[in-house]
């Protein structure tokens, strides 16, 4: 990830520059919680397909900087929502921002950050843009409604398992990439073509962070094995297990799942090995990878377009 985030190193140091003076605020609060989630560190990814997409393009411009960070600020405030909405105690290694200042600050302060987003967005100029990402938000919402409802569910398919995915994480990786090309003035071909890439990313990323949560070391992940679990979210590995295991295995999964209890986590975690569930997950992140090499098969050769197929690449070897 370093060596794809180096091709645009400059610019996203212009990104960071953008999400600090940002965060200005005369309510400290405000400050603090996002000083806590900037200091947090992350992969950037969001910002760095921005910027990957505009140099594929030609150039980065700073209306396509400034949108990084647009896109950046709408993720921070999604991590903000859920991780009150999931309780979660743990991102990145170290408490989450409700842990550490309450439920009340991080819901607050990511609704600041969200109206911030389309602050900024105005400033850009680019009603396409802005129509995109006010749909792209509703869409994010919208998924991660849908997660709340299927938590606890066991009756979910792995056609809604992928509807939500689609909704809560691949869409904002989508928005990043066409909005580049939106803001370069390209034609709708390349900008479809960068759609297609950024939302099947965003898909890979997301099957393989489900997929950690039976496989990951949590020193590395930087979260609890099992969170999933607990928090009833029927993903992949769990689909996969209670269609093809035994009798016996697909009720444990399908008990621990409704009742919301990793309490079998260790007999899950075997019974999601034996049926080859994790083989079966990260083939399906192999298909999503491969269907966004094929969309940038039109795009001349570059460093940007070489980061972007590591990229993808990256989304599947990843163990954090």
């Amino acid at each position: 990830m370093q060596e794809v985030r180096a091709v645009v190193s400059e610019e996203l140091d212009a990104v960071n520059a953008v999400i600090i003076e940002q965060l200005r605020s005369d309510v400290d609060m405000v400050e603090n919680v996002g000083q806590y989630i900037v200091d947090a560190g992350g992969k950037r990814l969001r910002p760095v397909l921005v910027l990957l997409s505009s140099a594929a393009l030609g150039s980065i411009s700073d209306l396509q900087i400034r949108f990084a960070a647009v896109v950046e600020f709408i993720h921070t405030a999604t991590l903000l929502h859920d991780d009150v909405v999931d309780v979660s105690e743990l991102r990145r290694g170290r408490p989450t921002a409700n842990s550490a200042f309450g439920n009340a600050s991080s819901v607050l302060v990511g609704d600041f950050l969200y109206t911030r987003a389309f602050q900024l967005m105005v400033t850009l100029g680019n009603h396409d843009v802005l129509s995109m990402m006010a749909d792209t938000t509703n869409t994010i919402a919208a998924g991660e409604v849908l997660q709340l409802i299927r938590a606890g569910d066991s009756t979910t398919s792995e056609d809604q398992y992928y509807d939500v995915i689609d909704r809560k994480t691949a869409a904002l990786f989508a928005a990043g990439c066409e909005g580049a090309a939106l803001l370069a003035g390209v034609d709708t071909g390349k900008a479809r073509e960068l759609n297609i890439y950024g939302r099947n990313v965003g898909v890979a990323f997301q099957i393989i962070d489900d997929l950690l949560d039976y496989q990951g070391d949590p020193e590395v992940t930087g979260k609890n094995v099992g969170d999933d679990l607990a928090e009833g979210k029927p993903t992949l590995p769990l689909i996969h297990v209670m269609r093809e295991g035994s009798k016996a295995q697909a009720t444990l999964v399908r008990d621990a799942i409704n009742a919301k209890d990793r309490e079998r986590l260790p007999d899950i975690i075997q019974a999601v090995r034996d049926c080859g569930s994790l083989e079966y997950t990260r083939k399906a992140a192999v298909a999503c990878r491969d269907k966004a090499l094929a969309a940038l098969s039109s795009f001349p050769e570059s460093t940007a377009k070489v980061a972007m197929v590591n990229l993808a690449a990256l989304s599947l070897e990843r163990s954090h």
